[in-house]
């Protein structure tokens, strides 16, 4: 992969050039602020941009903004956000629009190196990557309609994993139960949810989201 970093502590971002390095993949540039990162994906058009929330000059949601216009403006480059804690606002912000090839990690997730891996080799595929954490804290923003209450036990699994980024073969694997199974559970969630017309696998989860969050 093609990959820009932008990430304004010198430690963490030379450590991700490293660790990408090491894992095959061309790391086109490594930037401290949003300006930058904009101008650098404006010019090489990587695969996929991992970026902070927040970084200089306001240490805000500079790193957030650059990654909507970045989506916006270049729908092909994967987007891979990083942050300090579950900052629900931004979360929720990068999930409104389209999520394919959108992803939003917690810090403390890069140091499992497997975990940060696959997460951006889904988001450079077009596939959506969301911290279990993240995912957590958004569904439990539902108490006040409670959609979930009409969901199994079983089916909330689903769902959580679903809401990560997972595929269904890979929720299979983790939740050790078959394919048809998972697919079945799937189907049972979204009618219960009234959810339909999803054309897609992230969509799907962008339903999801969007309806725990209403």
């Amino acid at each position: 992969m093609r990959v820009v970093l932008a990430e304004d502590s010198t430690l963490l971002r030379e450590g991700l050039v490293r660790l990408l390095s090491e894992e095959g993949h061309e790391v086109v540039d490594a930037v401290a602020d949003a300006q930058t990162l904009l101008a650098v994906v404006a010019h090489d058009q990587p695969d996929v941009v991992v970026a902070d929330v927040r970084m200089p000059p306001s240490h805000t949601d500079e790193g957030l903004r650059a990654a909507l216009e970045i989506r916006t403006r270049w729908p092909a480059v994967g987007v891979l956000v990083l942050s300090q804690y579950v900052e629900k606002r931004y979360a929720t912000e990068l999930l409104t629009g389209d999520s394919e090839g959108v992803g939003y990690l917690l810090k403390d997730r890069v140091v499992q190196v497997d975990e940060f891996l696959d997460a951006l080799e889904r988001v450079a595929a077009g596939r959506a990557a969301f911290d279990p954490e993240v995912v957590r804290q958004l569904l439990a923003r539902s108490n006040r309609t409670d959609p979930l209450s009409r969901l199994t036990e079983r089916e909330r699994e689903v769902l959580a994993e679903m809401a990560q980024g997972h595929t269904n073969t890979a929720i299979a694997r983790r939740l050790h139960i078959s394919v048809s199974a998972v697919e079945k559970h799937c189907n049972a969630i979204f009618d219960k949810l009234e959810i339909s017309g999803t054309g897609g696998y992230s969509r799907r989860v962008l339903a999801v989201l969007r309806y725990l969050n209403t």
